[in-house]
């Protein structure tokens, strides 16, 4: 089993750190420079990435309280200008956050004054109603993986860490790869190959 084979040989060399498990996926026979064969999706893994994911709420009154404990950041409306204004400030919140949510009315607000700094990572925020309980999102989103192809042929997606057994990485890779599936033309016939590598060891192939 190529999942095991890789947790293995990277668990047989001991990091100062845990490696992250990546699947690599190559497609065949799609013209990705037309941007609607693109794929851009978010998929939720069954057990989760095995790391933090950083998700920020950005939103005032009820969702506020509501986000106080469930969310890594909370980000109120005044906040949000004064993070606008100081372009450090946002580029650091944008590196450090995986997900941002946004009460709904204030997305295109966040839009006006985030979005040159949010737009080109890919981490737009997710609308929420007003006064919602962003508590399930916020769960969902931390077992999330952002998958983009772009226009390249080969694009990569964290499954995990080497410390999660090799059987919950394997669901996690079987989900990603159906979900990719349905979101091709061709479905299985759109993918050349997929190799599955931990952060410093070989690449082992899937498919």
């Amino acid at each position: 089993m190529a999942v095991q084979k890789a947790v293995e040989d990277a668990n047989a060399k001991k990091r100062n750190f845990v490696e992250t498990v990546e699947l690599a996926i190559n497609l065949k026979d799609i013209d990705l420079s037309v941007p609607k064969n693109r794929i851009t999706d978010d998929i939720i893994l069954p057990y989760g990435r095995g790391k933090d994911v950083h998700v920020c709420v950005i939103g005032g009154g009820e969702l506020a309280l509501k986000a106080k404990g469930v969310a890594d950041t909370v980000v109120t409306p005044e906040e949000l200008q004064a993070i606008a204004d100081d372009k450090k400030q946002a580029k650091k919140l944008a590196n450090k956050t995986n997900y941002f949510i946004a009460e709904a009315p204030l997305m295109a607000v966040v839009g006006k004054k985030l979005g040159t700094v949010l737009g080109p990572r890919g981490k737009m925020p997710k609308p929420i109603p007003p006064g919602a309980d962003p508590t399930a999102m916020v769960d969902n989103l931390r077992k999330t993986v952002s998958v983009r192809t772009k226009d390249r042929m080969t694009f990569h997606a964290p499954v995990g860490t080497v410390n999660m057994p090799a059987e919950e990485l394997a669901e996690n890779i079987e989900v990603i790869l159906k979900r990719i599936e349905l979101k091709l033309e061709k479905g299985r016939m759109n993918i050349e190959s997929a190799y599955v590598k931990t952060t410093m060891g070989p690449s082992e192939r899937v498919i």
